[in-house]
């Protein structure tokens, strides 16, 4: 052991209060009065007792630890250490004929005393770096509820205290009636979590932190929805998942943000089969800079493929990719192509240099307006021909899983892209079909899913935009509804559909229930502090090929269970076994097709679209 300053100090201070210890023994032994014959007796046995203690103080490692992280452990070691000690003083005594007189009592009272000043002080020191007493010490420091009373709780309870974040908390709320009525670090644990605005009022907060990182979404978003109702301002502790990374601390607290309210539950995934399918595989994902394409990079790099291959059209996202999976991934090999897939010649040199085992397809073109009028062919072109070329290339070139991402917006399409993306489907199951009679080959599966929070194209970084400007926040229609998944959910839910899939099957994921947009901005606005008084919300109409609300299956759908709770396999009608050399020749047209000629196509394909 290192012997510095702070460690001789310490020492010091132990033999003192052994010292003292002793000293005080005989004295409240005595009635509070040495007479001169006990105090030459415990003089003189000191030089016998403090040396003894010591050694065992030494032993015990009482001087490896940090005073300002004193816990149980460290306790533990002087409770051993004193009571060795304890028991080797009057042994001591006896073996080298010690002829002062020490009482029995002293014997006792000694440890008693010792253990009283050497744990007292280590914890009134950490109570003091620690700064226990925030709201005198702090007096500028605003009082804060906590909601939970758990692990995250009491860490968050030891961290503020540690590092002051200008709070101090004056009581917890937890659901659990045990917990009601007892203390956490002295903070005493008040109700229940639907008593939040009550015990606000009461104790006179402001604001309230979740320390709820494991609870369902449902809990947290019931009480953020009535925090904000109340005008209190909504905290949180960071996720447990960064937590157990370590990637932040506790008493990182950060405003609540849309993803813990429309988020949900973990997903459950099959480890291990997504091993055998894609670790020391060479995976490939076509737009692979978009939001999802990147994130489907980020969900594959998890299992240590043997390469990655990004596909992607534009630069900058490519770019920004490049940079960032060999920073979070270090041993990762990522190949980066710039390239478009409706270039069959260059996809199918891309497949035969790297060949990939799976494929997951998620470019597409996907902003519904921007698709529906000027551009409707490029919609058809890029949506309908870049999937049969890539599918072709992986055809020809023996890759094992073919993923494709769809969307909501396919089943009964009212708009331009839900029907090429319908249509995209239909590419796949007809490609299953043509392979059918061979034991072995790609397997086709297209995915379904509506909306994932921050994507490129969700309404709500619109939003968040229009709120930082003050407002207006425009919503096309006060009854419009949509499905909301988190990015990092859909990833998950399309690998493990990929792994699921034999060839030809539509996965629907389970997208929870419905959001009314207009109530999302109303929270949106509640959860920046502001309100309808101050950010109005105005109704624009709704926009070409816009549908009031999605689905996730047609009228003549059904779905069957799988063994995912969160995914179902839609029963979809099949494809027509000409569909793909009639869509060869359409969409390798070297005409421009007017926006009504596509329309006019698109419903001879997909007979369950209609325009809005």
């Amino acid at each position: 052991m290192n012997l510095n300053p702070r460690t001789v100090a310490i020492i010091l201070h132990d033999v003192l209060a052994a010292t003292f210890a002793w000293l005080g023994a005989y004295w409240l032994r005595l009635n509070l009065t040495i007479s001169p014959e006990f105090l030459a007796a415990a003089f003189s046995t000191l030089t016998w007792v403090v040396p003894l203690q010591a050694v065992s103080f030494w032993r015990f490692g009482l001087y490896r630890g940090i005073w300002r992280f004193a816990s149980l452990p460290d306790l533990k070691r002087i409770v051993m250490a004193v009571g060795l000690a304890a028991l080797l003083i009057p042994l001591v005594l006896v073996l080298f004929r010690v002829s002062a007189v020490v009482p029995r009592s002293v014997l006792i009272l000694d440890p008693l005393l010792l253990l009283l000043m050497m744990g007292g002080s280590r914890l009134a020191y950490r109570a003091w770096k620690e700064h226990r007493l925030a709201s005198m010490l702090h007096p500028d420091s605003k009082p804060v509820l906590v909601a939970g009373a758990g692990s995250a709780a009491d860490f968050l309870l030891r961290e503020l205290a540690r590092n002051p974040s200008g709070f101090h908390v004056v009581g917890l709320l937890d659901d659990r009636r045990d917990k009601q009525g007892l203390l956490v670090q002295g903070i005493p644990v008040l109700g229940a979590l639907d008593e939040v605005t009550a015990w606000a009022k009461k104790m006179e907060v402001e604001d309230v932190v979740l320390a709820l990182p494991s609870a369902a979404h449902a809990v947290r978003k019931g009480i953020t929805q009535a925090c904000a109702e109340a005008g209190l301002n909504v905290l949180t502790v960071p996720s447990l998942e960064d937590l157990v990374a370590g990637r932040v601390s506790v008493s990182n607290l950060r405003r609540i943000e849309l993803d813990d309210l429309l988020g949900r539950d973990a997903v459950q995934l099959d480890d291990s089969g997504l091993h055998r399918l894609l670790t020391g595989k060479v995976v490939m994902v076509t737009g692979a800079g978009g939001s999802i394409g990147s994130e489907l990079c980020r969900q594959v790099a998890r299992f240590e493929p043997a390469k990655l291959v990004l596909f992607e059209q534009s630069e900058l996202a490519l770019y920004a990719m490049e940079q960032e999976l060999p920073q979070r991934f270090p041993g990762l090999q990522i190949v980066p192509v710039i390239g478009d897939v409706k270039n069959a010649v260059w996809v199918d040199r891309v497949m035969a240099e790297h060949r990939p085992a799976v494929v997951f397809h998620a470019a597409a073109y996907k902003h519904v307006p921007l698709m529906e009028n000027a551009n409707a062919w490029e919609a058809v072109r890029n949506n309908v021909l870049g999937t049969q070329v890539v599918a072709a290339a992986a055809q020809a070139h023996d890759v094992k899983k073919f993923v494709m991402i769809s969307t909501d917006k396919a089943v009964n399409p009212t708009n331009v892209m839900g029907a090429t993306k319908r249509l995209a489907e239909m590419t796949c199951q007809a490609m299953q079909q043509r392979q059918a009679e061979q034991p072995v080959g790609t397997r086709f599966v297209s995915v379904r899913f509506g909306n994932v929070l921050g994507s490129s194209g969700s309404v709500i970084p619109k939003f968040q935009k229009q709120i930082e400007a003050g407002g207006p926040v425009t919503v096309t229609h006060p009854d419009i509804t949509r499905y909301f998944m988190s990015i990092p959910e859909a990833a998950q839910l399309v690998l493990q559909a990929g792994l699921m899939g034999e060839g030809g099957e539509i996965f629907v994921l389970d997208m929870g229930e419905p959001v009314r947009i207009a109530e999302l901005a109303r929270l949106m606005i509640r959860l920046s502090g502001a309100d309808e008084n101050h950010i109005r919300i105005e109704y624009s109409g709704l926009r070409p090929g816009e549908k009031l609300y999605e689905e996730l299956l047609a009228d003549d759908e059904s779905t069957l269970p799988t063994p995912h709770p969160k995914l179902r396999v839609a029963k979809a009608r099949m494809a027509a076994g000409r569909l793909l050399a009639e869509l060869d020749d359409w969409v390798h047209a070297d005409d421009c097709q007017t926006e009504q000629a596509v329309k006019h196509a698109l419903t001879k394909w997909v007979p369950e679209y209609t325009q809005s």
